[in-house]
């Protein structure tokens, strides 16, 4: 029989799943425009914080307010002297420069530092991939990366050429393909930094998707 027969009902159904997303996400762009994808990608100094992300605070000038904080589902942190900050959708300088602002008063230096100790986002890999399913990112993430950590490419099958980010923010479905064959062989150094939920599609050769 051929190879198609047993092909997994999983890869079958995210096919579909796929189109689905795109069709009824909102708004769909697509693109494969350099400039556009540089635009896109997130790159590791703009780490948005979000819940569960673990931030060390440090005040060099009152060692008695450093802390450890986690991020709670609300989005809050909970800080000695000023209660409740907003932490979530921040990045680490925008959360510093919230807190110098909070504690202005209170302390006598305006020096603060934020240092992201632990951060994990899902995103999901499917298509001409070993293990197709969710990948945790616990650093910043390319999508060449979250294709290894899914267990590489099912060479026999992949197009590595135009694999797809299939990205959901604003109410809009956002598509942008990469070419990470060339990623591979060192022909393109431009990495695709990946966002919470992204979905990575590798699609099959001579497959129109």
């Amino acid at each position: 029989m051929k190879k198609d027969a047993f092909r997994s009902p999983l890869a079958k159904f995210a096919g579909l799943a796929l189109t689905a997303l795109v069709a009824f996400g909102g708004c769909a762009t697509s693109t494969t425009d350099k400039a556009a994808l540089q635009a896109a990608a997130i790159r590791p100094e703009e780490i948005i914080l979000r819940e569960g992300d673990t931030v060390k605070i440090s005040f060099p000038g009152s060692a008695n307010l450093d802390s450890a904080q986690q991020i709670r589902r609300d989005g809050k942190i909970s800080m000695l002297l000023v209660g409740e900050v907003d932490a979530a959708g921040l990045t680490p300088d925008e959360l510093k420069q919230k807190l110098i602002k909070a504690y202005a008063s209170q302390i006598t230096s305006k020096e603060v530092t934020v240092t992201v100790q632990s951060s994990t986002f899902p995103v999901f890999v499917t298509g001409s991939v070993i293990h197709p399913g969710k990948v945790l990112a616990d650093h910043p993430m390319t999508a060449l990366e979250a294709v290894m950590e899914a267990g590489g490419f099912d060479y026999n099958t992949a197009n590595m050429k135009a694999v797809r980010i299939i990205r959901h923010e604003n109410d809009q479905t956002k598509n942008f393909t990469v070419n990470l064959k060339a990623v591979l062989s060192g022909d393109d150094h431009q990495s695709f930094y990946l966002k919470p939920n992204d979905i990575i599609y590798v699609p099959e050769r001579f497959t129109m998707f």
